[in-house]
Formats: C-alpha cells, sequence, structure tokens
C-alpha cells in the first residue's frame, strides 16, 4: 500500500489504540503517536486503551494491565494528545463493546481466524501451539467491534496489522447484508512513513524484552540505550567501511533526526569509511534528548496529577459509551434482537 495514497477525507473517524501492558516507547511514538497528534484536531479521534484485549494473552498478569491503564494514558497526554481533541477511552468500561463482539462472532468462522497471518505470526511468537486461549484467537473480532463500534473509517496502524483491517471490513460486510442497509462504514488503514522501529539489539522492540527507549526515559537512559545500540561489528575503526543497512543507530535517526540531507551525508560518510560509531551515536543521543526532554517533563507533571488523568479517562470514556451505544442499537436491529 502506498502510504501517501491515504489522505484524509471529509468526516473520517479515526480510531486507534494500544494494549496496557507497560509504558510506551518510542517506537510506538514513531509508528503511530506522531500520527495521531498530525491527525489531532482534524478530524474525530478516538485512542482507546485495550485493556481487555491484553487480557487475551495476560490473564495471569491482570493486575498489571490494570495498573498500566494509568501509564498508557500518562504516555499519551505527554506525547501532547490533548484530552480536548482527541477522546481517550478504556476498553473495558465500554460494555457495546463485549456485546458486539458476540455478536460478530456468529459471522466469523475458526477457520477464517486461524488463517489470520498476523493471528499465525502471533500465535507462534508466543509459542501457544494448540493451547490458544479462545479470546486471543477471537481478538481480531474484538478489534473489528472496537473499530466499528465508534464507526471508523481510518485507523493508523503498522502493516503487520493490515490483515486486521481486511477482516474488520469482511465483518462490516456481513452486517451490513444482513441488515439489508449501510449501517456501518468500511475503514481504511493509514501506514506509518517510517519502517517498524527495531529495539537496541536489532530484535523486534519489546517492552519484555528491555530493549525499547520508554517516552520518559532519563538523559542518562537514553545515552545507555544508544551505547548499547546493535550497529555494524565488522566495523572496527573510524576508517573501515561500515554498513547502514540494518544498523540500529541510523534507523533511529532516519526516524527522528529532522536534517534528513545531513543524516544522509553521515550514511555516506560511514559506508565509505571515516566516521566512527562514537560520533554518531553522540548524535542520536542529542536528537532523542530533544524528542524525549518535553515528554519526560509532561509525565512527571501529569504524574503528580493522578485526579486529572481519571478525570480524562472517565469523561472520555462517557463520550464514548454514548457512541458506541448508539451503534450497538443500530446492529442489534440487523440481528432482529430491537
Amino acid at each position: 500500500m502506498d502510504r501517501a495514497a491515504v489522505a484524509l477525507r471529509p468526516n473520517d473517524v479515526v480510531l486507534t489504540g494500544d494494549r496496557p501492558t507497560g509504558v510506551l516507547h518510542l517506537g510506538h511514538y514513531a509508528g503511530s503517536l506522531r500520527t495521531r497528534l498530525e491527525l489531532q484536531g482534524r478530524c474525530s479521534q478516538t485512542l482507546l486503551i485495550a485493556d481487555l484485549q491484553a487480557l487475551t494473552d495476560s490473564s495471569g498478569r491482570a493486575s498489571d494491565v490494570a495498573a498500566h491503564v494509568e501509564a498508557v494514558a500518562l504516555d499519551y497526554l505527554a506525547a501532547g494528545i490533548d484530552p480536548l481533541l482527541t477522546t481517550i477511552a478504556v476498553q473495558s468500561r465500554l460494555p457495546a463493546l463485549a456485546e458486539l463482539t458476540v455478536l460478530y462472532l456468529n459471522l466469523v468462522t475458526v477457520a477464517r481466524l486461524e488463517r489470520n497471518p498476523t493471528v499465525k505470526a502471533e500465535i507462534e511468537s508466543r509459542g501457544f501451539d494448540r493451547d490458544i486461549p479462545a479470546g486471543f484467537l477471537c481478538y481480531p473480532v474484538s478489534q473489528a467491534a472496537d473499530i466499528t463500534a465508534f464507526r471508523g473509517t481510518l485507523v493508523p496502524v503498522g502493516e503487520d496489522q493490515l490483515p486486521m483491517i481486511e477482516q474488520t471490513n469482511e465483518i462490516v460486510r456481513r452486517v451490513n447484508r444482513t441488515a439489508n442497509a449501510g449501517i456501518l462504514p468500511q475503514c481504511r488503514a493509514m501506514l506509518s512513513s517510517t519502517p517498524r522501529l527495531p529495539g537496541v539489539d536489532g530484535r523486534k522492540a519489546s517492552k519484555s524484552l528491555g530493549n525499547a527507549i520508554p517516552l520518559g526515559a532519563t538523559a542518562s537512559e537514553i545515552r545507555q540505550f544508544v551505547h548499547a545500540m546493535y550497529t555494524d561489528p565488522g566495523h572496527v575503526r573510524a576508517s573501515d567501511a561500515g554498513r547502514v543497512e540494518d544498523n540500529v543507530v541510523f534507523a533511529y535517526l532516519r526516524a527522528f533526526d529532522p536534517d534528513t540531507d545531513g543524516v544522509a551525508e553521515l550514511e555516506r560518510r560511514y559506508s565509505h569509511g571515516g566516521l566512527g560509531d562514537v560520533t554518531v551515536k553522540r548524535r542520536l543521543e542529542d536528537v532523542l534528548e530533544q524528542i524525549v526532554a518535553p515528554m519526560r517533563e509532561r509525565r512527571a507533571l501529569f504524574a503528580r496529577e493522578l485526579s486529572f488523568v481519571r478525570a480524562v479517562l472517565r469523561e472520555g470514556t462517557q463520550r464514548a459509551d454514548a457512541v458506541t451505544h448508539d451503534t450497538l442499537q443500530r446492529v442489534r436491529a440487523a440481528f432482529a434482537l430491537t
């Protein structure tokens, strides 16, 4: 999909969110939070803290999931999300989502869920084999309920989530055929212009692996993370020619350094020899500190005002409840449940 081809349309409704399994990191910021900030004020937008979805593979850590709801809200506010322009809601406090999920499960086969490439990849990565929690297998249906409940038309996602958008639109078409009316809109994916950001060790960035830089990282922590970043093991001396492909430092510079021409020149010098890892890493430290420092300060401020954060969640969820309840009534009518 051409990222530039997905443009904002009049009356677009954006629905996106995060699983509260820990604090957010720079991968979240590059992949979706920057896009959400750009969309803010330009269209209706809801950020859903998906605690129910987090339980599909974290039921044994339910208290941790609950504790991280406020942590994710803090990260949203720290990044610049304005609750007056963007609704922040909690998934488990919206009963319409659970009922929509149950209704949609009647429109999807187990075989279709098992064929979903994203689900297959995640089942393999978690080593579930056939011991798959039913909630985890069915979470694409829950995700479809989230998107359609808000009548979402635009969903900022990574490329690995495109099968979820496809499955959501399959459900939308089935519901509309059942109702013999267009009661739900189909949605489009909005891909980030930044490819998936790796962890500092070159693997997939993950909170559980400890290889991702939190949005609230201190200057010292940023320095430690950057120092540990994977570069090119063959680049022993500054005079050696080095690889910029699969080089984590350059991946982060491309994602965050606003001086794109300067980064291109660094890549040229590194590739031909004459530029050391220390020089490149120091530049990255400065770039990341400029981005993270304001978020770190805002996060600390909001952390001292948790009553405000809780009010944001309460009021946002109340607004979301009205929207999702209205959608549920339309879908219930399609299933002759009025």
